[in-house]
């Protein structure tokens, strides 16, 4: 009898034992389900307010959207340094230490910002025109760090070709550019040796701030016969003042992408910066999925579209080619 009383209290405690067991097992699953994850967190930083950088910034969360990632499955954790450089240390370390899954720099500035940041979460780079030059990777598709993203080189050998189909008779192209900037430095130099193999002079006018830009406008105008300007953000943040300095010398402005071109350039081969934004939020998409960015070469576009204000080219008395028209977006329309 005692063995059975000793076996049924066995028993007893062995059910007792699997319950718990059971019972903690299914506290847990429903803890989980209660409380997973909600939202993956993505880091934004933008080097300066201006046209393109805000298309930029707006078709990042666009090409998230379309890839799975929206509103209710991303926080997008945005801050703009204002082309501060002391507040592109200081947001960048902020946005590390938020715990953000993966972060995304707007234009060079930034995304360097956030390289020196950290070493450990996936950096995209948003539309960086010379990510070897600005030593954010050495090998555009063998990304060996955590760096990876969208190049958009602009297209300086179709910029040549334009300047010499509009505007024939311009032999002295002036260069404004930011001497801040590393990818304006690459680009002139680039635009300076094809430009020369055209022969055309090149004078190249370098500026530490936008503060700059009125005096060196000034000076500018009297020696050119047309600007072109690099794809660099400080120049870009301040392109309706170039465009009324110039246009009120009447100099065409030649510029690297569409929203400088609606700002007041006359033309540009064009890249469209909202869609450049999409690519970035698709690749920012498919590290949240899981990719690892040493399987992500960087996305280089390196071509675009002629585009036209045709309200500038009527002021200045310039008749497009036909040729040109027939391929050409049109930016601004004329009066």
């Amino acid at each position: 009898m005692k063995n059975k009383a000793v076996i049924g209290t066995l028993a007893v405690l062995a059910l007792i034992i699997v319950g718990s067991i059971f019972y903690s097992l299914g506290q847990s699953n429903a803890g989980s389900e209660k409380s997973p994850k909600e939202k993956v967190k993505v880091g934004v930083l933008q080097f300066v307010t201006h046209d393109a950088l805000d298309a930029i910034n707006e078709g990042i969360s666009k090409g998230l959207e379309e890839s799975g990632y929206g509103k209710d499955r991303v926080e997008i954790d945005y801050v703009n340094a204002e082309a501060d450089q002391s507040k592109i240390q200081t947001m960048s370390k902020q946005l590390v230490a938020n715990g953000n899954d993966v972060l995304v720099g707007i234009a060079t500035p930034a995304a360097q910002g956030l390289a020196n940041a950290t070493k450990d979460i996936p950096v995209v780079m948003g539309a960086i025109s010379d990510p070897v030059g600005a030593k954010l990777v050495s090998d555009l598709k063998h990304p060996s760090a955590n760096i990876t993203g969208v190049s958009n080189q602009v297209p300086v050998a179709q910029e040549v070709e334009l300047i010499t189909k509009l505007t024939p008779d311009a032999k002295t192209i002036g260069v404004l550019y930011a001497s801040s900037e590393d990818n304006s430095q690459s680009q002139v130099e680039k635009f300076e040796k094809l430009a020369k193999e055209k022969g055309l002079t090149v004078k190249t006018y370098a500026v530490p701030s936008t503060n700059e830009i009125t005096s060196t406008m000034a000076v500018m105008t009297g020696k050119v016969d047309a600007i072109f300007v690099p794809q660099d953000n400080t120049i870009a943040s301040a392109m309706k003042t170039v465009a009324a300095s110039a246009n009120k010398a009447k100099l065409p402005v030649y510029v690297v992408d569409d929203s400088m071109v609606k700002n007041g350039g006359f033309a540009a081969i064009g890249q469209n910066q909202f869609d450049l934004g999409v690519e970035t939020g698709k690749m920012v998409a498919q590290i949240l999925d899981g990719k690892a960015v040493k399987d992500m070469p960087v996305n280089v576009i390196n071509t675009g579209t002629p585009t036209l204000n045709m309200k500038v080219a009527k002021e200045l008395g310039i008749d497009i080619p036909q040729e040109v028209l027939d391929e050409a977006e049109i930016s601004v329309k004329a009066d």
